[in-house]
């Protein structure tokens, strides 16, 4: 069966690769000191709290195998 084609209503997706802005966007504000040094401040204390847990989780994980301590029970003293 012939198929009719139509144009498509939303031509200008098709295009949308091409597309070209004519307006540029407004600057970025600067942070201000405030915004800087809660950003560091929230990086350093991440980065502290990432080393405090590797200091205090380090020795209990550490394998510590102690001196094997023969124990003989009351029974096996008796014949």
């Amino acid at each position: 069966m012939y198929r009719r084609r139509e144009p498509v209503p939303f031509a200008f997706v098709a295009e949308a690769d091409r597309f070209r802005s004519n307006v540029t966007p407004p600057p970025r504000e600067r942070a201000s000191f405030g915004q800087i040094a809660g950003r560091w401040l929230l990086g350093l204390t991440i980065v502290a709290g990432l080393a405090g847990s590797l200091v205090i989780g380090i020795p209990a994980l550490s394998v510590d195998q102690p001196a094997p301590q023969t124990q003989q029970s009351q029974a096996s003293d008796r014949r």
